[in-house]
């Protein structure tokens, strides 16, 4: 559900980019304030798992089409609204600059869609009043399911709606709608399940951190070994190894888009913003699509062995994955770390003292 600049104009894109800038502002004033230093690893692990299974799209029965796990979800229940909605903003951002997957004027878009959506309204409106403060196995799987579904359909729309109000592409409501969001709620079940699976796992690991997170308390003094180490090795299996085998249908923007265009892209106008901002990302991502740029295995095609490529392009694969966790796992936890510490000064400051 990456967006492409093809689908949005410079004012719909400025617009959202605008209110995410409010947003993130308003989360990293939360999280500053909750003052909790032990989260910002789990920030960083969650952060590089949820980039690397974004890589994995598997196939959704009888469309023709496939899906990914978005992990917004996942983020709200493991760390709270607002420290989620910053780790998905630094997840898509990696993802725009260094591997060209969705667009940078559509990055605000995107973060709406991925990060706003599951983490305020799908956590507390549905996940929350289903699970409550209850550590029951049904009410999480429950929960999981119906959150993710309502998430991912909340998220179709939103992209239905951006790219009509945009108008720069010829895509009608009613058709576009018709299929976005059928093949989402398909797509939104399969992330309900695996988001039940991650939770649950959690729960029996380090329970503690569903509960303290639920009660909005630090996790300061909980035990995150476990946890942390689970993470990190389910980032590098996903981005370094499962990634070969993801699925190659297009993904439900995509196919939507070919249902009723008969192409999957749609190609942006190269002259403005649109081209200045293509430039840009060219030059920036520098493992786009998640592989080695073209030129980089070029003499292993031109020796003729189509059986000799598989490698290179396994290897491409494996470096975006694990390169890509290891730079969302960074940035997350840098921008954890900066909040905290700025939390740590402030308090040892004091209030300001008055003057005589």
């Amino acid at each position: 559900m990456h967006m492409a600049d093809a689908l949005i104009s410079p004012a719909v894109g400025a617009a959202m980019w605008a209110g995410t800038a409010l947003t993130t502002s308003y989360c990293a004033k939360k999280v500053r304030e909750e003052a909790d230093p032990a989260r910002v690893p789990l920030m960083g692990v969650v952060g590089a798992f949820v980039f690397s299974a974004q890589m994995l799209n598997f196939t959704i029965p009888a469309t023709g089409s496939s899906g990914h796990l978005g992990g917004g979800l996942i983020l709200a229940v493991l760390l709270g609204p607002h420290a989620a909605f910053l780790v998905m903003a630094s997840v898509l951002a990696v993802q725009a600059l260094f591997f060209a997957d969705g667009g940078l004027l559509a990055l605000g878009a995107n973060i709406f869609n991925l990060g706003f959506i599951p983490a305020f309204i799908a956590y507390p409106l549905v996940y929350r009043r289903i699970v409550g403060g209850t550590s029951s196995a049904s009410r999480i799987a429950m929960g999981s399911v119906l959150a993710a579904v309502v998430a991912l359909a909340l998220g179709s729309l939103g992209v239905v709606f951006q790219t009509v109000a945009s108008g720069v592409s010829s895509l009608p409501f009613g058709s576009f709608v018709a299929l976005m969001v059928p093949i989402h709620l398909a797509i939104g079940l399969v992330e309900g399940f695996v988001t039940a699976a991650v939770v649950l796992f959690v729960r029996k690991v380090q329970p503690e951190i569903l509960t303290r997170v639920t009660s909005a308390q630090p996790i300061a003094g909980v035990s995150l070994r476990g946890v942390l180490a689970a993470f990190v090795l389910l980032a590098l299996l996903a981005g370094g190894v499962v990634s070969w085998f993801a699925s190659t249908n297009p993904d439900g923007l995509e196919w939507s888009i070919a249902g009723v265009t008969g192409a999957e892209e749609l190609q942006a106008d190269e002259a403005g913003v649109h081209g200045w901002v293509a430039d840009l990302q060219s030059f920036t991502a520098f493992l786009p699509d998640y592989t080695f740029r073209s030129g980089a295995d070029a003499g292993v095609a031109a020796e003729g062995d189509t059986q000799a490529v598989w490698p290179a392009v396994d290897a491409g694969t494996s470096v975006a994955g694990v390169v890509g966790g290891v730079i969302t796992l960074v940035v997350a936890a840098a921008i954890g770390f900066a909040l905290s510490r700025r939390a740590s000064r402030a308090e040892r400051s004091g209030p300001p003292t008055a003057s005589m």
